[in-house]
């Protein structure tokens, strides 16, 4: 754990000092764009900020190759090499779409590509399912499957990129669960080390945010535009299929672990979703509204759920705090599950099941509110 959490450090160190310069150089030479009818801030602001994310991530990537503790990441160069490249390729498209505006098209075609080098050069696939003995069918539906499940969840975090801090905070939330997830899910499997590529990119991840948050939080001095968030979305959707996708069905077999069987076989699925679960929402009520419309499924408008918080009557960071609780609440929720399912009374996970419950309703109460107090100003005006 000490070494993770050296990796979390460095990374939000490096990524706080190359955001700062960023942020600098971007004022010195104007690099930011115009104001854009659908944006919610007022003032024209540097979207590089994906740049320092992405060198962040380099540096620790590179420290971790060096220490011994990560050696069994390093074993197979070329899966960390794969995801080095399309990460880069990623972050070089998005700065270009940042400051040029590039048909969706070609950024598309570009996703397509950089999951397909994780894919085919890494060698990262969907392979099974851990529900029974459920494996995927050929090698080109696993190599489909994971191009499709990266580039999705690579949309799914930019969509929601529209308030200051918005996506570096659901980030940091999801991915410090996913990384407690994946690292008691080394210790329950027995793997005979803990270091594994789904828990270090996590720990990458954490860090990162950490380190850009602070420069992002409301009112943000540097956006991560198109080059952080897809790059984010890159990372997140790699680790989920490093863990989930290679995992042998018969090492989390409920029997052995005192699981109930359904959640002991369905929470390694359900979590990785569960921290992008909002994105993902986000991602395909968009998609179906544009379609409907006869628009491009990635034409930009302003019906996104920050800006349906917004119309509510909630105030930027208010919006941004209560993604954050529903984030956490999700992610954290599922993680209990899973914790409580690993002792030998079926019982524990209903914990689990509670706090998400109780989770749930304080959440509602919480982003409904402002709609009520509209209401109640309303009615109170027409009275006077």
């Amino acid at each position: 754990m000490k070494q993770y959490l050296f990796i979390i450090i460095l990374t939000a160190a490096v990524t706080f000092a190359l955001t700062w310069a960023v942020w600098q150089l971007s004022l010195r030479f104007r690099l930011y764009p115009g104001i854009r009818e659908r944006d919610v801030h007022t003032t024209p602001t540097p979207r590089l900020g994906g740049v320092a994310i992405f060198l962040g991530m380099v540096a620790a990537l590179t420290v971790s190759a060096a220490n011994p503790f990560f050696g069994s990441v390093w074993v197979r160069p070329q899966t960390m090499w794969a995801v080095l490249g399309a990460a880069a390729l990623i972050c070089v498209v998005g700065v270009i779409d940042d400051l040029f505006d590039l048909d969706w098209m070609i950024k598309l075609g570009a996703q397509f590509v950089a999951a397909g080098l994780i894919t085919v050069v890494g060698g990262l696939q969907i392979l099974s399912l851990p529900i029974g003995e459920l494996v995927v069918g050929s090698s080109w539906v696993s190599i489909g499957l994971t191009t499709l499940a990266i580039v999705v969840v690579m949309n799914a975090v930019n969509f929601i990129d529209g308030l200051d801090g918005l996506v570096a905070g659901v980030c940091l939330i999801a991915n410090g669960v996913f990384f407690a997830y994946s690292y008691i899910l080394s210790r329950d499997t027995g793997q005979s080390s803990y270091f594994n590529l789904a828990s270090l990119l996590a720990a990458v991840l954490v860090g990162a945010c950490l380190g850009f948050l602070p420069l992002n939080w409301s009112p943000a001095k540097l956006f991560m535009g198109d080059s952080g968030a897809l790059v984010l979305g890159l990372l997140m959707a790699t680790s989920a299929v490093a863990i989930t996708g290679q995992m042998n069905p018969a090492m989390l077999n409920p029997e052995q672990f005192g699981r109930s069987q359904m959640l002991g076989a369905f929470i390694p699925i359900l979590l990785p979703v569960a921290v992008v679960i909002l994105p993902l929402l986000d991602f395909g009520l968009a998609v179906l509204r544009r379609m409907r419309a006869g628009k491009s499924p990635f034409a930009p408008d302003r019906q996104h759920l920050h800006h349906r918080m917004l119309d509510l009557g909630h105030r930027d960071r208010d919006a941004v705090v209560i993604f954050y609780a529903w984030t956490a609440v999700i992610s954290l929720a599922v993680l209990l599950m899973y914790i409580g399912t690993s002792s030998e009374w079926p019982g524990d996970y209903l914990f689990g099941a509670l706090f998400a419950v109780v989770g749930i309703a304080a959440c509602l109460v919480v982003t409904l509110n402002p709609h009520r107090r509209a209401a109640r100003a309303a009615s109170n005006g027409e009275h006077q």
